[in-house]
């Protein structure tokens, strides 16, 4: 079992930054694909970045540039860091953990085994 607990969401305006931690606890001992997601008001919860056991990232199109994935495994912590807010980035955003090393079809939030209760983003213009 793992447990994950997001902080760092909170209100901004457009342009400015967060960083989003996502602290991990349980059987950590086990390198996983761990992922961060966002689901909006009324949409589909959506992939938005993950970083593999080996340190491989990947990241939607929507975010290349703006948002940075990283992970303190010393610390079993989870980063997301964005920059350049958007109204469009306003969502609930949750990390997750797949029981893999290589993250693969990392946006396929189906695949993952563990979640967050998520930390709120929100974005005015």
């Amino acid at each position: 079992q793992v447990q994950l607990v997001e902080s760092g969401g909170g209100s901004v305006q457009a342009g400015g930054s967060l960083r989003l931690s996502c602290a991990a606890s349980g059987n950590t001992y086990r390198s996983y694909c761990m992922g961060w997601f966002r689901q909006a008001a009324g949409k589909e919860r959506e992939g938005v970045a993950a970083i593999g056991g080996g340190g491989r990232t990947s990241y939607a199109d929507s975010v290349k540039g703006r948002f940075t994935i990283s992970k303190d495994s010393a610390k079993n912590t989870l980063y997301l860091q964005i920059n350049s807010l958007k109204p469009e980035d306003t969502a609930m955003y949750y990390c997750a953990a797949k029981l893999a090393w290589s993250c693969g079809t990392w946006n396929l939030k189906y695949e993952y085994n563990y979640w967050g209760q998520g930390t709120q983003v929100t974005v005015s213009s």
